[in-house]
């Protein structure tokens, strides 16, 4: 016996017998209740007739029957019972709906196509999954930007709760392959040439309340969230403002932002986060120490490696004036480079308190941005980065929305009061 091929076969008609049953279900007493029905217009909508609706569900098509109104006016057809249902205006349920989701938000939309075929045995197309995983993920986001509205309103509820001993805050931002309309007029990364790309803006929140046996900081499990959005650096530090806050940002007794040097984050950090402590991930502050090495010495290999070791200890001791007069006071190679080094120089002046090492060892705290650099492979790069993919900003913005939600474990409680509103 061909064990999977019965189980199959078996899945397929009890589906089919529960389609039947579900139908009949949905019949309830479809003759109408009333022979008119308030229309969006202001007029009302008169009793047409009985219909039927084909819907897609968990357990295949099913037909509904209800009742059917039409309004003289405005010529626009509805039925209640499509709303009582939360079907109108779709063919697909809303399990099915949340299913499309789902798949949508960590696989292509071809590709969740198939795992919905294999896994539920739906048979629906690439892109019944894509519009209504885009849609739910707009929704999302639509509902994220209310909530964003009314923290700046200071109307944000107090989110009450114990004391977090540590709360950090982390932002990067990576390119996202984009369909060309949405990069004219943008200069790309090498002169002369437009951008194939747009910049999706992430943030996380993660909370710390040990070290381990040598002092090093540990990350509470599963107490990362994330947001994110292909979007202005003013509108992002509403974004991650509002996670921060209902993460407990003001019940946190000690504040952290960590990030690389890009400007933008730091003015964010000034504006949203005044009184956190601020570092620079120093990893990243090491690639810049190297690079100088490579401008100060690009032909002397030995030269170049005496020198990086001796600015990295420097570095990593907090000691940056003295890594600074050091880059100032070395001969430049060539006048091309002399700009170039000036501007090593300056990156490290102007992030002068942002990288005192020892002293921010010595409070247990996290010195390296490895959170935020995962998170930008693991929730943008692995769904919105694959290959042959190019993206509108809205479609990206609703699967980034749909996705930070879902890794954030979220999605239960936003169906639920969506279920609850409709």
């Amino acid at each position: 016996m061909e064990l999977e091929a019965v189980e199959m076969a078996t899945r397929d008609a009890l589906h089919r017998a529960g389609a039947v049953v579900l139908s009949r279900l949905l019949e309830g007493k479809p003759f109408p209740t009333a022979t008119q029905i308030p229309c969006e217009c202001g007029q009302q909508a008169q009793y047409h007739d009985l219909r039927s609706k084909q819907i897609v569900t968990v357990l295949g098509k099913a037909e509904l029957k209800r009742p059917y109104y039409v309004c003289p006016r405005c010529h626009k057809g509805q039925s209640p019972r499509d709303r009582e249902l939360d079907v109108e205006g779709t063919g697909f349920s809303p399990g099915v709906r949340r299913m499309m989701a789902t798949v949508g938000s960590e696989f292509s939309f071809d590709r969740g196509r198939e795992q919905l075929q294999l896994l539920a045995g739906l048979e629906v197309n690439e892109k019944a999954v894509e519009r209504h995983a885009e849609a739910i993920g707009a929704d999302l986001a639509a509902r994220q930007q209310v909530e964003m509205q009314r923290a700046l309103q200071l109307e944000f509820p107090e989110i009450l709760g114990q004391a977090v001993p540590v709360l950090y805050i982390e932002m990067d931002g990576t390119g996202v392959p984009v369909v060309k309309a949405e990069t004219e007029g943008r200069a790309g990364k090498l002169d002369g040439q437009l951008a194939h790309t747009r910049e999706a803006k992430l943030g996380c929140c993660f909370t710390q309340t040990s070290t381990d046996k040598e002092g090093y900081a540990v990350r509470d499990e599963a107490s990362t969230t994330y947001v994110g959005a292909i979007e202005t650096a003013e509108e992002f530090g509403k974004r991650i403002y509002v996670e921060a806050w209902r993460r407990g940002w003001s019940r946190a007794q000690k504040k952290v932002v960590l990030a690389d040097g890009a400007i933008w984050i730091w003015n964010l950090a000034d504006q949203h986060f005044p009184g956190a402590i601020q570092i620079v991930d120093l990893y990243h502050a090491r690639e810049h120490v190297w690079e100088v090495a490579r401008l100060l010495h690009p032909f002397d290999t030995d030269q170049r490696k005496r020198w990086g070791k001796r600015a990295q200890k420097m570095l990593d001791k907090g000691k940056i004036e003295a890594l600074v007069a050091e880059i100032r006071s070395s001969l430049p190679p060539s006048p091309e480079s002399a700009a170039e080094i000036a501007n090593q120089a300056d990156y490290f002046e102007r992030n002068k308190p942002r990288m005192r090492y020892p002293q921010f060892r010595r409070q247990g705290l996290f010195v390296g941005s490895g959170v935020i650099e995962a998170g930008c492979k693991t929730v943008i790069g692995r769904r919105l980065k694959q290959s042959g993919m190019f993206w509108t900003a809205r479609g990206a913005n609703a699967i980034l929305a749909l996705r930070c939600c879902w890794i954030n474990r979220r999605f239960e409680d936003y169906w639920a009061n969506r279920s609850a509103a409709a």
